[in-house]
């Protein structure tokens, strides 16, 4: 399991592509500002640029992981940083093949996400935060975002339609 955030670019879902989703952040912390939780950080807090040809509405499932201090954060106590860390451990389970349904009832702190498996539906821009709405945005089908930020916790998306 990676420790580190990687800025990569979101992944698609497959066993021919997981397995070789690397990025030169997920090398070792040379330091504190450098480390895997500032990584993670920096890279659930990242612009994503719109895609020219987005669709209006798309389908998704998502991992919701909570922390202290986020809103409806329903009496988390994890630290910022540690929801980093758990989401990307959500992150490179799925990148290393895990069942995204499965890791749901795992990692998700969203009430009732295990039931439905993390789906929202299909939905459009609007309905949705920016931050997480950039993310889900730019995948194609099937495809596993990076760790995104917003004032919820920390998410992991994948677009489903």
């Amino acid at each position: 399991m990676s420790t580190a955030c990687g800025g990569a670019p979101a992944t698609s879902v497959t066993p021919e592509t997981t397995a070789a989703q690397t990025s030169s952040a997920d090398a070792p912390a040379a330091g504190a500002a450098d480390s895997p939780a500032a990584r993670c950080l920096a890279a659930a807090e990242a612009a994503r640029p719109r895609r020219a040809d987005e669709p209006a509405k798309i389908s998704v499932k998502h991992i919701l992981v909570r922390h202290a201090g986020a809103d409806r954060a329903d009496g988390a106590t994890r630290t910022r940083e540690e929801a980093c860390l758990r989401a990307l451990e959500a992150r490179d389970k799925v990148r290393g093949g895990a069942d995204f349904d499965a890791l749901v009832s795992e990692y998700s702190d969203e009430a009732g996400a295990a039931s439905r498996a993390g789906s929202l539906g299909a939905i459009e821009r609007a309905d949705v935060l920016p931050p997480f709405a950039d993310a889900a945005f730019e995948l194609d089908r099937n495809q596993l975002s990076d760790v995104v930020e917003t004032k919820y916790g920390f998410h992991l998306i994948l677009r489903t339609e």
